[in-house]
């Protein structure tokens, strides 16, 4: 009888430990399953990603301690957060997380850090915008640019990062302004995505839009929509302390079923093979100072990043969505 029971013990942890690791993504699969391809082969460790564009608080509210997921990654700060705010995060311990993230791109607990950086900036006309008109964003809002102006909806989680960071920077009476200018130099009413504000522009609609740098090297890289990406160029915005910075990132949730398994994905996804896979595949920025560009990224030039702490930034999100509400920058 004991070797029996020994035996059902010994099956049932091989199950235990021959259970993936699993993972919620807000990101496509065709950017994070060469990571987890690269990671299972150096590590031997298999994983399954579950993909949503949402959700995934409610999913995790409602497993509670029966979640298969130990990991999400998510394209935003805002989304990051989300998991901290509602207490399905934990807080991570590492050296290596620690010593090769930023301190201004993670969180001051150690609940999620950043994967790679975009910039959240300006795409000119070549026809119609000469370089060197826009340099700052407050520019944007320039009686000059009357109607030229495209926008995707305010209330969009990259929109009230800009704005957040903004409000930071410039408080809030000058951030409620420069949005009143916003409004008035819109040549529609904001809608579309962030692919869809360079369409605009490269169809005439408008002269100048905002978009995160990714999207741009999306469209360069897909002969569909390079030619609607090559009739704008890209304008690094300053704000007085460098151009606005957002992140994809990671946490690790807070019934994490096997969170070795799980620091080891983080840990290997801030090394160095990592960090230049993961930011070529979507033309970003790595957060492992130090690591190349992909060459696409690189020749765009080199411009400042800000670097005020994304945890500082948050804390604005609230406000900078009352202000959007007041311009009346959404749909």
């Amino acid at each position: 009888m004991k070797a029996l029971l020994f035996a059902a013990t010994m099956s049932l942890a091989a199950a235990a430990v021959a259970d993936p690791l699993t993972i919620y993504s807000y990101r496509q699969d065709y950017l994070l399953q060469p990571l987890v391809d690269a990671f299972t082969e150096s590590s031997g460790i298999e994983v399954e990603v579950v993909y949503a564009d949402s959700g995934f608080v409610e999913r995790l509210r409602g497993e509670g301690r029966l979640t298969p997921a130990s990991l999400v990654v998510a394209s935003d700060i805002g989304r990051l957060l989300e998991f901290s705010e509602a207490g399905l995060s934990q807080a991570v311990e590492s050296e290596t997380l620690t010593s090769r993230v930023p301190a201004a791109f993670r969180d001051p607990n150690n609940e999620w850090f950043a994967l790679t950086l975009r910039a959240r900036i300006a795409y000119a006309s070549v026809e119609r915008v000469p370089e060197g008109s826009l340099t700052r964003y407050e520019d944007l809002a320039d009686p000059a640019f009357a109607g030229k102006l495209c926008l995707r909806d305010g209330q969009h989680p990259y929109n009230i990062a800009l704005f957040a960071d903004l409000t930071q920077r410039w408080g809030e009476e000058a951030v409620s302004a420069w949005l009143t200018g916003l409004r008035a130099n819109l040549a529609r009413s904001p809608s579309g995505n962030d692919r869809a504000q360079i369409n605009a522009v490269a169809a005439g609609e408008c002269d100048i839009a905002i978009g995160n740098t990714y999207y741009y090297g999306i469209m360069l890289n897909d002969p569909a929509q390079r030619p609607a990406a090559e009739a704008v160029y890209p304008v690094f915005l300053d704000a007085g302390e460098g151009t606005h910075m957002n992140v994809s990132g990671i946490v690790m949730t807070s019934q994490a079923p096997d969170p070795e398994a799980a620091l080891s994905f983080m840990e290997f996804m801030v090394s160095d093979e990592a960090q230049g896979l993961y930011a070529s595949l979507n033309s970003e920025y790595p957060v492992v100072e130090g690591v190349a560009l992909d060459p696409l990224v690189e020749s765009w030039g080199s411009f400042q990043p800000a670097n005020t702490p994304l945890a500082q930034i948050a804390e604005n999100r609230p406000r900078a969505s009352d202000l959007v509400d007041s311009a009346e920058l959404n749909y």
